[in-house]
């Protein structure tokens, strides 16, 4: 990231061949909103240090809801990290957050798990 006009063509090349890019952990690190502007960026991915805490602490729920805002305002999908609560899941489907990963939805599962999950179809969509 020390080079922005650098990474920006690399990500432009990876994007024109078809790659979707995302900002994991956002929010945190070295995640900026210029990279925003700069880069070709698909997914925000909402860190799960502000999920986590939505419930608990009322400065953690305005900069969830700006993150989803501006990311949809962007045409960004927008993933929730870090989703283990009903009242979290909650919070994000009131404000539109489309995804969301994290122990509500599924423990970790190895391959052969997943690939049974997803043959059987028994899954339960609670993003909408």
């Amino acid at each position: 990231m020390d080079d922005a006009d650098s990474t920006a063509s690399v990500l432009k090349e990876l994007k024109a061949m078809g790659v979707h890019l995302a900002v994991d952990d956002f929010g945190t690190g070295y995640s900026s909103l210029s990279y925003l502007q700069q880069f070709p960026i698909d997914v925000l991915k909402i860190d799960q240090s502000f999920v986590r805490q939505i419930s608990d602490d009322p400065n953690d729920s305005p900069i969830v809801t700006a993150i989803i805002d501006m990311g949809r305002n962007l045409k960004q999908r927008v993933i929730a990290e870090g989703v283990e609560t009903q009242e979290q899941l909650t919070f994000l489907q009131a404000r539109h957050c489309a995804e969301g990963q994290g122990y509500l939805f599924s423990r970790p599962l190895a391959a052969a798990q997943f690939a049974a999950l997803l043959h059987t179809g028994i899954a339960q969509t609670v993003f909408h």
